[in-house]
């Protein structure tokens, strides 16, 4: 199914106008075809730039095409494990296509999306864990995400479930060993040791899921929504937050009628912050239909951002907001430059963690950015990067980690080496499946069909 005996081209860079634009050709022909593509008679030199001329081949002159750099890395010391040809060229579209057709005439075939990251998965470049890393740096949006991606291309991810999966390993051939000795127990590891041992491994899976939940937060982003009733600063804060001037914002109460979106880089995590109408009973139908998207888009939020107005005594719609958005809410006590309307019992209602803040002189905004992280993820902002970020990653680490907890629930209950041997071969084969050396075909399609073509 995934053939690598031909020969596959592809443009290799961004749709649209560019200074240069790149063709990559990989397989067993690649170099051939360029040679013939450009007329050349003297063989190419490995990693040495060469001018050359893209000439068309049906005219009888043969026109040019284009003038390319063409860069030859010789397998295996290639991105694919084979023969790759790039060619530098202007980026004109209409140029990239004509070169991509020449080479097609030459005998190459067009690259499915993702093809030549495949190719090097297969080929033994990169393992599954890199293979997703290239696709998630080339879709980053913020420095944190493409901090991330590049430590799992670089292999941090692999080295750390190489490091779980060796200690499973040396556990497994000691319980493997002491089935030869069926009369005398536990013979070549004590029962404690292996309970120890498991203890040291489960701790360090439990560790690697947590940072997991932390990293798809910073992969994947979250939505979050500023609610709450008309006038109490929502709009204001929105802008705040956006740092520029999405939101209309007026004394007139009901200025906001639909949701507005504006994608923020909150402290590495990609957040959809989502301004809302006024919660209130309605004035007019537009109204009615405003409020009714913003109790829509409450629903569906990760996390719920209640202002309310410190300078105004709290409102019945303030203590309804508060109460109806429940656990997922971060309350915002805006307007913290004015004095101070209520304290003291209305204090317990907006809860200990509410952050007073102004958007006017930015006074407590830095807090409540952290404190919104913090919401997210469960923890504050942090310097690192996750090691792990992807969803098939942490569900597999997870299913790894019960199967470690099922060994050790064995263990105390004194069952045999062969029960907890078959929970340390399930939590090993959950390891291998992150990795990519259990792969099939099907999950293979679905991570590189999301690959751009050329990539």
């Amino acid at each position: 199914m995934f053939s690598t005996s031909d020969t596959i081209v592809a443009i290799a860079t961004p749709a649209g106008h560019g200074g240069i634009g790149i063709v990559r050709l990989s397989g067993p022909a690649a170099v051939e075809t360029a040679a013939r593509m450009t007329g050349r008679r003297r063989p190419f030199t490995p990693r040495e730039a060469t001018l050359a001329m893209v000439r068309d081949r049906t005219e009888v002159t043969r026109p040019i095409i284009d003038q390319v750099i063409v860069t030859w890395f010789q397998a295996p010391a290639s991105y694919t494990g084979e023969d790759v040809v790039e060619m530098g060229a202007h980026g004109s579209p209409i140029v990239l296509r004509q070169i991509v057709a020449r080479a097609m005439e030459e005998g190459a075939r067009l690259a499915e999306p993702g093809e030549f990251t495949l190719r090097a998965y297969l080929n033994g470049r990169i393992d599954l864990v890199q293979a997703e890393a290239v696709a998630d740096l080339i879709d980053a949006v913020t420095p944190l995400q493409a901090r991330a991606a590049a430590d799992q291309l670089d292999g941090t991810l692999t080295t750390a479930i190489g490091g779980i999966d060796a200690a499973l390993f040396d556990l497994a051939a000691r319980l493997e060993a002491s089935l030869d000795f069926p009369d005398e127990g536990f013979h070549f590891i004590a029962q404690e040791t292996a309970a120890a041992d498991l203890d040291t491994i489960g701790a360090r899976l439990d560790a690697l899921v947590r940072d997991g939940r932390r990293g798809r937060m910073i992969r994947e982003g979250a939505t979050v929504v500023i609610a709450g009733r008309p006038n109490a600063g929502k709009s204001s804060l929105f802008n705040a937050l956006a740092g520029a001037d999405r939101a209309i914002v007026s004394r007139v109460p009901g200025t906001t009628r639909d949701v507005l979106t504006e994608r923020v880089d909150l402290d590495g995590v990609p957040v959809t912050l989502v301004d809302t109408a006024g919660l209130r009973q309605a004035e007019g139908e537009v109204e009615a239909e405003g409020v009714s998207r913003a109790r829509k888009a409450i629903e569906v939020a990760r996390l719920v951002l209640v202002v309310v107005d410190g300078s105004v005594p709290l409102a019945a719609e303030d203590r309804e907001g508060i109460a109806w958005t429940g656990s997922k809410r971060l309350v915002a006590i805006s307007k913290s430059d004015l004095p101070a309307a209520w304290a003291g019992p209305d204090d317990a209602v907006v809860g200990a963690d509410a952050v007073r803040v102004s958007a006017q002189t930015g006074d407590g905004l830095a807090l409540l950015r952290a404190a919104i992280v913090s919401a997210l993820t469960g923890e504050g902002p942090r310097a690192d990067t996750p090691a792990m970020s992807n969803v098939r990653h942490v569900a597999l680490a997870d299913e790894a980690r019960a199967s470690v907890q099922r060994a050790q629930a064995a263990l105390v209950s004194g069952a045999t080496e062969e029960l907890v041997l078959a929970e340390l071969t399930a939590a090993r084969s959950a390891l291998e499946a992150i990795v990519g050396r259990r792969a099939p075909d099907d999950l293979l399609h679905h991570i590189f069909g999301r690959f751009c073509i050329g990539k």
